[in-house]
């Protein structure tokens, strides 16, 4: 580690000043470590405690479904973003569980460093359990950096062990936070929040956000996102320069609905969020793929496949009564079965291919790099 004057008491080495403000929609949370703040991204909520970075609105928790708060406790899509010379970084951290859940190891239990396109170093993360053997409940990584000091670095926590970072020391170098980037609100189920992939660095969202150099706040729910009013809301609420919309699949069987339940619930969805945001561009993706859902009826007598026609019509609703910001992504046709790892969720291969698809979509509605949607590749992604 490198010795130096320090910007703010008890940190080692030389850090830059904070980014930018957070702005509308960009609160910051009071009870997390101010020193490590500037560099989060992907979280817009305060923490509260045993939660330091919810993906849903704490002070509104009372009107969210129980499985959707649960999963908005997981940090999926929260990491840190640096930019400088420093070889490495050190972080202070605290885990809350081992207990991984369906997804196992892929839900998340290292720290991993990406930068220029590249997977770099990756450490595991202390179990809250072992920490504790240490006489500590607090634990240390030491991350190698690597790559060009004008290239971002983005750092990847252990998701699924609900992490929380307290501090961080660059070695060898400075640091700053990176720039921010295009504000990217993506709404959706368990293949947003990155089921069935490896890592959480290998789920299509972040996959397409460092492919498209996008800023992805994940609202992605396993097991949920079915288009509740509260969420819309949420949306609603928040700067973004793009949002995505792709659920669909929760309607089908955990709570069943209608196919007019789905259209109806779609159009006061894109309602709300349509209220907050007027002219930001919004990209909407039918279910995917789901073999035993497609020509299956609910309780309610709707196949997946029914589910998708109405949440599509609502789209092709709203485009030709004049909304031009707003896309629609079928997404019937976007995996196939051999990208489904577990016969509902895609493996790396699919999410891969989600990142591909959507991603780009997303890209070229919000304008960046080319207005393509094509973003730069990226050496070790899944082919």
């Amino acid at each position: 580690m490198t010795s130096g004057a320090s910007e703010r008491p008890g940190v080692s080495g030389p850090l830059g000043p904070p980014g930018p403000d957070a702005g509308p929609g960009r609160a910051r949370g009071p009870g997390r470590s101010p020193e490590v703040e500037p560099y989060l991204r992907g979280c817009a909520y305060r923490g509260v405690p045993g939660v330091p970075y919810p993906r849903f609105d704490p002070a509104d928790v009372g009107r969210l479904p129980a499985d959707t708060w649960q999963c908005a406790t997981i940090p999926a899509g929260v990491r840190l973003e640096v930019v400088g010379d420093a070889t490495t970084l050190e972080l202070d951290y605290t885990t809350a569980t081992d207990d991984l859940g369906f997804r196992g190891a892929g839900a998340g239990t290292t720290f991993a460093v990406w930068r220029g396109g590249r997977q770099g170093d990756e450490q595991p993360a202390l179990s809250p359990t072992a920490a504790t053997a240490t006489a500590t409940a607090t634990a240390t990584v030491t991350l190698s950096l690597g790559g060009p000091a004008d290239s971002p670095a983005v750092v990847y926590l252990p998701e699924g062990m609900r992490p929380e970072v307290l501090a961080l020391r660059p070695g060898g170098g400075s640091l700053t936070p990176a720039p921010r980037r295009a504000r990217w609100i993506a709404y959706g189920d368990s293949l947003l929040e990155g089921w069935v992939a490896s890592a959480p660095a290998r789920g299509w969202g972040a996959v397409a956000a460092r492919h498209h150099d996008l800023d992805l706040v994940n609202f992605g729910y396993a097991g949920s996102a079915r288009g509740e009013i509260p969420c819309a809301e949420a949306v609603a609420g928040l700067a973004a320069d793009v949002i995505s919309i792709s659920h669909g699949t929760n309607c089908w069987t955990r709570t069943p609905h209608s196919a007019g339940m789905m259209l109806e619930t779609t159009r006061a969805f894109l309602d709300i969020v349509r209220q907050g945001h007027p002219d930001t561009p919004i990209v909407v993706s039918s279910p995917v793929l789901r073999p035993d859902a497609e020509t299956t009826p609910n309780r309610l007598g709707a196949t997946l496949s029914h589910l998708r026609a109405a949440m599509e019509e609502a789209v092709h609703d709203r485009i030709d009564a004049g909304d031009r910001h707003i896309v629609l992504v079928p997404g019937a046709d976007v995996l196939d079965a051999t990208l489904l790892a577990d016969g509902i969720h895609p493996g790396d291969s699919g999410h891969h291919r989600l990142a591909e698809v959507l991603g780009s979509a997303v890209a070229a509605a919000a304008g960046v790099g080319d207005g393509t949607g094509r973003g730069r590749a990226e050496s070790g992604a899944v082919s």
